[in-house]
């Protein structure tokens, strides 16, 4: 992870960039258009949205915009609560796929295990989302697949009904806030552990270890931050609408953090807001 086009491999021998680019509450279409731009043009390579960020069309349309070739952008996206079914799940992908602009997506995920709509029934629910992940896997809509918010027991019942594997898990991640029974369920059966909202929504740079860190290593916090998880083996997505924000939250491969930090940073106090329990979501 020396270098910014360095990818992981997931198990499916797909590559994904160690560093993506995310846009959660990005849902201004300009700014979501002109912040997927800049980060593009800074060297990500590697966009994350989600049917509910209701940005799908902003980033298909910068993506497009940026000249660069579509087999060089790794493009995730994710299937929202209301379409746990199979035939709500086939429907959408094709929207989703059609607000991108493109005829496939590098990695789709379900955003949340347990939607309040379908929680009387979640083994069902997850048996025939996950059905309709592995036809759109197959079909070539998506080069992977994937889940995002799943704590143990639902990894357990999704790996009960599954015939391919989950790739990645995407799970709220930053110092401070590492759910050790999530990552290692996780990794145990070879998903990468993605990290959203990797600088804890803003919170983060409360935190005084990190700002001491920040003066030892000459770096700002969110670099700290981002490099600390990219040494763990995780992928962050940090996301700003801010020129020099973005340039800086991918300037990070020119600095290690020493194991002794590591072991400091790991055992800071959270400071930010605990991540949603998705079996109590009234969404």
């Amino acid at each position: 992870m020396e270098r910014i086009n360095d990818t992981y491999t997931l198990h499916n021998r797909v590559e994904i960039p160690t560093i993506g680019f995310g846009t959660w509450k990005l849902e201004d279409p300009k700014i979501a258009y002109e912040s997927v731009l800049e980060a593009l043009n800074a060297g990500y390579r590697h966009i994350d949205t989600a049917a509910i960020y209701n940005n799908e069309e902003s980033v298909g349309k910068a993506i497009y915009d940026s000249g660069i070739p579509r087999n060089e952008i790794f493009l995730t996206t994710k299937l929202w609560n209301d379409s746990h079914t199979y035939d709500k799940a086939m429907k959408a992908i094709d929207i989703s796929l059609k607000k991108l602009k493109t005829d496939y997506v590098d990695l789709y995920l379900i955003h949340w295990p347990n939607p309040l709509m379908y929680r009387d029934d979640f083994e069902g629910s997850i048996s025939e989302t996950w059905r309709a992940m592995e036809d759109i896997y197959k079909s070539g809509k998506a080069k992977a697949i994937g889940i995002s918010n799943f704590r143990p027991h639902h990894i357990e019942t999704l790996l009960n009904v599954a015939n391919i594997a989950p790739m990645v898990n995407q799970i709220k991640l930053h110092p401070g806030n590492e759910p050790e029974d999530i990552i290692n369920k996780s990794l145990s059966h070879g998903m990468l552990v993605q990290a959203y909202s990797p600088l804890g929504s803003g919170q983060i740079f409360e935190s005084k270890e990190l700002q001491e860190m920040s003066k030892k290593y000459g770096k700002s916090i969110a670099q700290i931050c981002i490099r600390y998880l990219l040494q763990k083996g995780y992928n962050p997505l940090p996301k700003s609408q801010t020129k020099e924000r973005i340039i800086e939250n991918i300037n990070v491969y020119d600095f290690n953090i020493s194991n002794e930090d590591m072991e400091i940073i790991k055992h800071i106090p959270n400071v930010c807001k605990e991540a949603t329990d998705p079996d109590t979501a009234n969404y």
